[in-house]
């Protein structure tokens, strides 16, 4: 039997890459409505000026990380120690009630500020248990050689759901505001079956096991002992909750750029319509030299486009500068993840996982804290020009702070049979040529 070539010649991730399509394009267009519903909300029914409205978005991004804090080590357990499957079917199960809690109460005009705050920390409790084992299903379905393009064909999955869902969930919202709802709660019931059909996935251990609460101290042991890992998950921590442009959109397409929800969603998708032409093209050309080096002129570059959309008043243009944003997110993203993935045994993939996606969670949910914040005290345009700033001056900290960074050379980073063994053929130890 011949090996196969491409991730999307295995069926078990042909089904995984459907699955996180969907659930991405169900879930994505739910949180974005979700913010527009908070900020009209606040602005209409409750009589809030526009600052006092931005705060909102903040605190709905605050109520959505408290459990992500709370739970990550909790969900990395699970992940390592659980068929990854069903973890990510009972957090499908939990956004399936939260999308059809919200189809029903919208469609009854009984939504208030409180229940949508309410639902949106009951899916930050689901988020924190899919991430992880979604994260770590792949590695265990394709071949270590094919996983880079693995998580770059992923990465397409969920940057296509990104620019589909809000979209079609900004038009459907226009003609029926329970509709998009409705629809994800079918998108998600969908995602849950094709996952359902995936093999059995659990992390190989090796020797004796291991208490519950020494699992989740050797997890964060291990990444904060890892420098290179701890710099690059905290490198998207600091440089996300900076510039956290993101996270005020709402304001910029009700009362800055005027287009309503279905401008909002045309802005979201262009974000993600960048990431996915990125990934597109690193999946079949992956980045190989000079990766860490390429990781941090990315994040430059994205400060650079949050300052341009700040004080842009073209819709046009901040179509476009969005689709730059969002194009060298994802650069950043894929080396990212895929130097993380590769550089953590299996046995501690869940709980590396779930460290790193309370680190990625912390830069959207508390960005938007801070975007509100920001916004109340600078106003919607100031804040996000100090994002921006913020995220340059991160980066070019974080390449003097972390100089493993910048020698990370490729992606031939792995580790041998015996997990605590490893070969570190991405670290060199000269610098790269400026």
């Amino acid at each position: 039997m011949t090996e196969p070539t491409s991730p999307l010649q295995i069926p078990d991730y042909r089904r995984y890459w459907v699955a996180r399509f969907l659930a991405v394009f169900a879930t994505i267009s739910m949180v974005v409505l979700l913010g527009y519903q908070t900020y009209d909300m606040a602005r209409a029914d409750y009589g809030m000026t526009r600052p006092q409205a931005a705060f909102q978005l903040g605190l709905l991004g605050l109520v959505q990380f408290v459990p992500l804090m709370l739970l990550t080590p909790l969900a990395g357990l699970a992940a390592d120690r659980f068929d990854r499957r069903r973890v990510v079917l009972a957090a499908n199960l939990v956004d399936c009630f939260i999308a059809a809690a919200l189809a029903w109460m919208t469609w009854q005009d009984a939504l208030t500020l409180p229940i949508i705050f309410s639902l949106a920390a009951l899916h930050g409790g689901a988020r924190v248990f899919n991430g992880p084992a979604l994260s770590a299903i792949a590695p265990n379905i394709v071949p270590a050689r094919l996983l880079p393009r693995a998580i770059a064909f992923g990465s397409i999955a969920w940057q296509a759901g990104s620019v589909i869902g809000p979209f079609a969930g900004g038009l459907m919202f226009e003609y029926e505001r329970a509709l998009p709802y409705g629809v994800s709660v079918v998108l998600l019931l969908l995602s849950g079956g094709l996952i359902s059909t995936i093999r059995p996935v659990r992390a190989k251990h090796e020797g004796p096991p291991i208490h519950p609460l020494r699992q989740m101290a050797d997890g964060f042991r291990f990444v904060t002992k890892e420098r290179f890992l701890l710099g690059c998950i905290t490198l998207d921590l600091f440089a996300v909750i900076l510039a956290g442009a993101t996270a005020l959109l709402p304001v910029y397409a009700r009362d800055i750029l005027y287009v309503g929800a279905d401008g909002l969603g045309l802005m979201r998708g262009a974000i993600a319509l960048g990431a996915a032409l990125v990934a597109l093209g690193l999946s079949f050309r992956p980045l190989e030299n000079n990766v860490g080096v390429k990781m941090l002129w990315a994040v430059v570059v994205f400060g650079g486009a949050t300052i341009a959309f700040a004080v842009s008043e073209n819709f046009y243009l901040s179509l476009a500068l969005l689709v730059v944003l969002g194009a060298t997110d994802m650069i950043s993203v894929f080396i990212r993840t895929s130097l993380v993935q590769l550089y953590t045994p299996d046995h501690m993939r869940g709980r590396v996982s779930s460290i790193s996606g309370l680190a990625i969670s912390a830069s959207n949910e508390l960005g938007e804290l801070q975007s509100g914040v920001a916004a109340a005290m600078l106003g919607t345009v100031g804040a996000v020009i100090f994002g921006g700033v913020g995220a340059i001056v991160v980066t070019a900290l974080w390449a003097v702070i972390f100089p493993e960074l910048r020698r990370a050379r490729t992606f031939a980073v792995k580790y041998d049979e015996a997990p605590t063994r490893r070969t570190a053929e991405a670290i060199e130890e000269s610098e790269p040529a400026p």
